[in-house]
């Protein structure tokens, strides 16, 4: 009915969806107000797990209205892609996904709006990079295209995705929020095993199956699934629709009472699904005049066959004989009713008539009393005639204790009648329905309705608010005697749970705690520290104080004490070097200096401790550093005679050569030296002469 089209908000600078109503339909003045009542309904509708509606309104630029809607824009995919890839999936899974869909119809029903085309298709995720939150679209709109006057059993129009479709619909094309329980189950069951429950070779014959076949059991196609899943979808997937929860704020319950047994481990429980399956209808007399009907009119199958373009007599609704498949009752038989009974489900007698409306009409009936008809010639009638003599008999006073007897029997019997009923029923009431409200809400509710509300043990709960009811003791639904107490149990939020500290702990002592706060350890790895102990806990991974789910692993990172270094030998290395890059591992460094005739200035000697002693952060290295050989002034010798000027520059550890100066006259004194006096040279250093 629609086109979507990805869209910028350029007032608010976002993406959003526009779901641009095919042309023609916004001519209809009827479905225009209808579509902006439900649309304006849906936008109300704020749930975290429901597509929001931004905006609503018509286009009349190209001569013609055409209806639109903004909406939230879900980047990702549909449930439908989900099944095409993991189905069939666990049962845990398939609740995982299908809980959110059911709190989003809850919600829904809670304000008056039923959805009316749950499906796969309308259920978006949204990738991972956005959360991966699901989300349900499309509210309010079947209802929109489709009203009343438009879907009813003569009206001709169908809407509705066939698959899908709750018995009474195909019936008498009238919905509540017990047809949005019936699509989640069929849901649910494809989840499970992968296919649909219903199948043939057109739309029109999966419409009978719906009203004539029960939704089988999961565990036919995937045995491993337990008992009480299979009663899960039966319950919600009942033809009688008096026998499907509520709405969806109750099959939210069921369906979490089934999660916490999935959560325990239960291959089965008989308890609870003997709870979960639908009750057998009340049973009828057999011997019930045949001519009394008190079925709904059936669907229209003509106008079911135009809309699906299929000729009556392909249409399959006919019952072709075949044996229906096994329902929940077969799998999980209730007592037998006693020979005078014959137990009838309520889905089946509101889908017999439909194939005898279409095929023929009903039998005339007489208002004489019925007289067995003689055989024909040459055929038995069943039992062989007996011959039996007539016997004169004589008229016989009435006695007047036949009437006497009678009234006091019936009287006895409306006594009985009368105490079962008030025992039985009318003392008893219907426990309203309250999940989802806060205590004050609940208990006024419950108030109205003549009960007494007190707060039971909290739960936590993943998709219900703090504060709010999750569920009731007896359930939504369930039988309670009048003035008596409804136990309300409310939620605590999501369980969570905040890492402890755990710094400064051995291993084992962390593993402890971790388990006390309902956390699981997962892993460990040791790091070099310098100020941790070895052994103790460094810290955890997610970090202390962080928040976390119920089972959620905590890893950590053990000291494995100081970091060993093992020193190489760094002499005649250049210190300036040498001292920088011990520096990075955070060792001391200190420096002696000393004069060297071999080693260069600047660098070293000599090193402590010994090159391949082992040493660790913070420890300190000593080193000898070079200031390469040690410098002597040369004294004045000028004038000084040869052999004194030879002794005192000995004397200071110079090499002392004599030359004839250019004027050499023979007297022996000292003209001049090389080096000259005052210059800085070397100890050891050869120191020229020049004499006179």
């Amino acid at each position: 009915m629609a086109s979507v089209y990805e869209a910028t908000d350029i007032r608010l600078d976002r993406t959003v969806a526009v779901k641009v109503m095919h042309p023609g339909l916004g001519d209809d003045q009827e479905f225009a107000e209808r579509f902006v009542r439900e649309a304006r309904a849906a936008a109300r509708l704020n749930h975290p797990h429901v597509v929001g509606v931004y905006d609503q309104g018509d286009d009349t630029s190209d001569g013609q209205d055409t209806v639109f809607l903004v909406m939230e824009y879900v980047p990702g995919h549909t449930l439908r892609d989900v099944v095409r890839k993991e189905a069939p999936m666990p049962p845990a899974r398939a609740l995982a996904l299908l809980e959110p869909v059911v709190s989003a119809l809850g919600a829904a029903h809670r304000a008056g709006l039923i959805h009316r085309d749950v499906k796969p298709e309308n259920v978006l995720i949204a990738d991972e990079a956005h959360g991966g939150r699901i989300k349900v679209a499309d509210f309010g709109l079947a209802k929109a295209v489709s009203a009343d006057t438009q879907h009813t059993a003569t009206g001709g129009v169908l809407i509705g995705t066939v698959s899908y479709l709750a018995p009474e619909l195909v019936v008498d094309g009238r919905a509540d929020a017990r047809a949005d329980v019936y699509a989640a189950g069929v849901v649910l069951y494809e989840l499970l095993t992968g296919r649909k429950p219903h199948e043939g070779e057109s739309p029109i014959q999966v419409a009978y199956r719906h009203v004539h076949h029960d939704v089988p059991m999961p565990s036919l196609l995937q045995p491993g699934i337990p008992d009480y899943v299979d009663a899960l979808v039966a319950r919600a997937t009942s033809r009688d629709r008096d026998q499907r929860p509520a709405d969806a704020t109750v099959l939210l319950h069921h369906l979490h009472r089934v999660e916490l047994a999935l959560r325990e481990g239960l291959d089965s429980d008989p308890e609870l699904a003997a709870d979960l399956l639908p009750r057998r209808a009340s049973t009828v007399d057999a011997a019930d005049e045949p001519g009394e009907d008190t079925m709904p009119e059936p669907f229209d199958a003509g106008a079911l066959a135009l809309l699906t373009e299929v000729d009556l007599r392909d249409s399959g609704l006919v019952a072709d004989g075949s044996p229906d498949r096994t329902t929940a009752l077969e799998r999980h038989p209730v007592p037998s009713s006693t020979p005078s009974e014959v137990p009838v489900t309520e889905p089946m007698k509101a889908a017999a008539p439909v194939a005898a409306a279409v095929v023929t009409a009903a039998a005339p009936t007489t208002t004489q009393a019925a007289r067995p008809a003689p055989a024909p010639p040459g055929r038995a009638s069943g039992k062989a005639p007996s011959k039996v003599a007539p016997v004169t008999t004589t008229a016989r006073r009435r006695s007047k204790k036949g009437p006497v007897a009678l009234l006091l029997a019936l009287l006895l019997v409306a006594g009985v009648g009368a105490g079962a009923w008030w025992f039985g029923w009318e003392r008893y009431t219907t426990t309203p329905g309250v999940l989802g409200l806060d205590e004050a809400a609940a208990s006024a509710e419950l108030e109205s309705a003549g009960l007494e509300a007190e707060p039971g043990e909290a739960a936590y709960s993943e998709n219900v608010a703090a504060g709010l009811v999750i569920a009731t003791d007896p359930e939504p639904g369930g039988k309670v005697l009048d003035g008596g107490t409804v136990t309300l149990v409310l939620s605590l939020g999501p369980e969570r749970y905040d890492v402890p500290q755990l710094a400064g702990q051995t291993e084992d002592q962390a593993q402890d705690t971790i388990a006390a706060t309902n956390l699981a350890f997962g892993s460990s790895v040791g790091r070099w520290s310098e100020t941790v102990p070895e052994g103790q806990v460094i810290r955890s991974s997610p970090k202390a104080g962080t928040t976390l789910k119920p089972g959620a692993t905590v890893d950590l990172v053990l000291s494995r004490g100081r970091k060993p270094f093992e020193l190489k030998d760094w002499t005649g290395k250049d210190y300036d070097g040498v001292k920088a890059a011990l520096e990075k591992r955070n060792l001391q460094v200190e420096a002696g200096e000393e004069y060297s005739d071999t080693v260069a200035a600047g660098d070293i000697i000599s090193q402590d401790p010994a090159p391949g002693t082992v040493v660790y952060r913070g420890d300190t290295v000593s080193f000898v550093v070079s200031l390469g050989p040690e410098l002597v002034e040369v004294p004045q010798v000028k004038a000084m005679g040869v052999e004194a000027a030879t002794e005192l520059l000995e004397g200071l550890g110079f090499e002392v050569e004599t030359e004839q100066a250019d004027i050499y006259l023979g007297i022996g004194y000292v003209s001049s030296s090389d080096p000259g006096a005052g210059a800085e040279v070397p100890k050891g250093s050869t120191i020229t002469l020049f004499v006179v």
